[in-house]
């Protein structure tokens, strides 16, 4: 299993890099930050020291002619912007804030803990609910209840984000006046988010744990189970829902990361204080530093969900071993 492990983190730090590589090379895309953040009145010379200065008249990857870099071969990471990026990287350094003058590093641990709450909640608030409502469906189906939970699930996997969100604020927030609309605080302010957040997720786990179930709920040692007798609750819990965990365990760790990177517009519409609503007013004043710590830490968080969902799968099922 060490052996396994060990690929399986070599392979990670591949990820890292090639995500290093688009998200350095997609961000350059959207232009030049330099008249962004000099004032109107700013002349060509200040311009071009401030270019200058922040390193932007520099190559994005690789400076003509390239057998320049033979000699030394580190050059590579001073004289270019994605060889100074990935320098920092390795060192735990995205650079300053273009428009914040801090750590960019900084500003985003500041707000990862709001987002890591917001995604927890919205996770737990969809195990909790998906879980039984698929058991349910899958032991009672082709019922009332079966039907329920299934179009219930459908809708929200239909629903957009957006237009979740902004019903809720209108229904909850507005009209009823019985929860807030935006900021956070207490455990009422994360109410409307954390439902917006999990919805699809809830949705998703809940049309997974059915179909997972309704496989082995087929199989023979479950109808030899019942047929010596045991009762109906544990064989759902212990020999059905334990052996369908592997599948419903996959999908909850992939949602994890997903909605810990893509509540980027749940935060905006709520106006929630995490990483998503710093990454998105970072873009809109091409504050590069900033975007590329928030999506670099937020992919790292995803491929490390990833990494100890492979090493649960031995605890849940035996017969799972790597080599």
């Amino acid at each position: 299993m060490a052996g396994y492990l060990f690929r399986r983190l070599w392979q990670s730090l591949l990820v890292l890099f090639g995500i290093s590589i688009i998200i350095f090379a997609i961000l350059h895309l959207s232009g030049d930050p330099t008249l962004l953040l000099l004032p109107p009145e700013a002349t060509q010379e200040d311009i071009d020291n401030f270019r200058k200065i922040m390193g932007f008249d520099d190559p994005l990857f690789i400076r003509w002619p390239p057998w320049e870099y033979l000699d030394p071969p580190w050059r590579f990471l001073t004289d270019t912007q994605y060889g100074r990026f990935f320098a920092g990287v390795v060192r735990g350094d995205f650079g300053n804030s273009l428009r914040h003058q801090q750590p960019a590093v900084g500003l985003v641990l500041e707000r990862m803990p709001a987002t890591v709450e917001l995604t927890v909640a919205a996770m737990l608030l969809a195990v909790v609910v998906a879980v039984p409502v698929g058991i349910v469906s899958a032991v009672r189906r082709n019922s009332v209840l079966d039907h329920t939970g299934m179009v219930l699930a459908l809708l929200g996997q239909s629903m957009p984000v957006y237009w979740l969100g902004i019903m809720f604020i209108l229904l909850f927030a507005v009209r009823l006046n019985l929860l807030p609309a935006f900021g956070s605080g207490n455990w009422q302010h994360l109410v409307l988010p954390g439902i917006t957040l999990g919805a699809f997720s809830m949705a998703r786990i809940a049309r997974l744990t059915r179909s997972s179930m309704l496989e082995v709920l087929g199989q023979e040692y479950v109808r030899t189970a019942r047929a010596k007798g045991v009762s109906e609750i544990r064989v759902v819990l212990k020999h059905t829902l334990k052996n369908a965990a592997i599948p419903i365990i996959t999908v909850i760790g992939l949602d994890l990361g997903t909605l810990l990177g893509g509540a980027v517009i749940t935060e905006t519409i709520f106006a929630w204080p995490g990483v998503g609503r710093l990454a998105v007013q970072a873009i809109a004043n091409r504050d590069y530093p900033v975007v590329q710590a928030a999506v670099f830490m937020l992919a790292s968080i995803f491929i490390l969900i990833n990494y100890l969902v492979d090493v649960l799968y031995t605890y849940v099922d035996p017969r799972v071993a790597y080599k």
